[in-house]
């Protein structure tokens, strides 16, 4: 699993000059400028090419910077992997995954057109299909770094309503937050459409939090802070894994089979999970030293 933090991945369309240039002082973990669905078919190409000079001008600092491609069934997907293979991103979002197939499809045509092996991949689930190959798409390998809900989509094509709770999408998003799991790979929950919302946005961060998403995607800039705050660690949860890599170092020093921290049995999942929450506590301080 990538140990940068994502509490917090703003989609910016790629469309609009401004707001990439804004994304530059916000406090978001990631940006993803977006060539799909910001973008109207007349404006593709044009979308294109001003991402690619966005991305070669730079100036991000710590946040993870991605382009969400179009899909590769789509009349410009082919051409924007193409293009972005070589463009210096590090990371392309990619929309509408169904089939381990169509991931290892868009992964060799990224190959072909000469992406340097580091380039990772976002895969999108937002169909019946996705979610029915969602074990397979997860546990796929190669390039693919996260999984990432579009539940507008996903909703539309289940004929649920649009509720609060979610709970028509609730056996999909387990079941996808199950397949990240089992895939080793991160999965964050989809955007939340009323930016009027604060009560409602934040509900739907804790939701998210307690099903067991690593962080979630959006769509304005008010909703970094909240996103940051909900996904985000504190010091009480830092210090309470140093004391279970402390105390469990200690068992093992005296030669004792056995380590407790308040009461409490520590096993060796206990100190895996601890050491990856303190790296993700260092990628949390290192985004907010460049985001103050």
């Amino acid at each position: 699993m990538s140990q940068q933090i994502l509490r917090s991945a703003l989609y910016m369309p790629a469309s609009n000059q401004r707001a990439m240039d804004k994304a530059r002082q916000l406090d978001c973990d990631a940006v993803i400028f977006d060539l799909e669905d910001a973008v109207s078919p007349d404006a593709k190409e044009q979308a294109r090419q001003q991402v690619l000079e966005q991305l070669q001008a730079g100036g991000y600092g710590a946040r993870k910077v991605v382009v969400r491609a179009n899909s590769i069934d789509s009349p410009w997907g082919e051409a924007d992997l193409q293009a972005l293979a070589t463009s210096g991103v590090k990371t392309i979002c990619l929309p509408k995954i169904d089939s381990a197939e169509q991931l290892q499809r868009c992964s060799k045509l990224l190959e072909s057109s000469g992406a340097p092996a580091e380039v990772t991949l976002w895969g999108m689930i937002e169909t019946p299909r996705g979610v029915a190959n969602v074990e397979a798409i997860a546990s796929s390998g190669g390039r693919l770094e996260a999984l990432l809900m579009g539940t507008t989509d996903l909703a539309n094509e289940l004929r649920v309503p649009v509720r609060p709770d979610r709970l028509g999408l609730q056996y999909a998003l387990s079941r996808c937050v199950n397949a990240a799991r089992m895939g080793g790979i991160v999965i964050l929950d989809s955007v939340f459409l009323d930016i009027t919302s604060e009560e409602g946005f934040r509900a739907d961060c804790v939701q998210g939090h307690a099903l067991g998403f690593d962080g979630k995607t959006l769509i304005h800039p008010s909703q970094v802070a909240t996103a940051n705050e909900v996904y985000g660690l504190d010091e009480e949860q830092v210090e309470h894994a140093r004391q279970i890599i402390s105390v469990w170092q200690a068992a093992r020093d005296e030669g004792k089979g056995v380590a407790v921290l308040n009461g409490k049995l520590v096993e060796t999942m206990h100190v895996d999970d601890a050491h990856r929450l303190l790296a993700l506590w260092e990628s949390q301080q290192r985004l907010e030293v460049v985001s103050g």
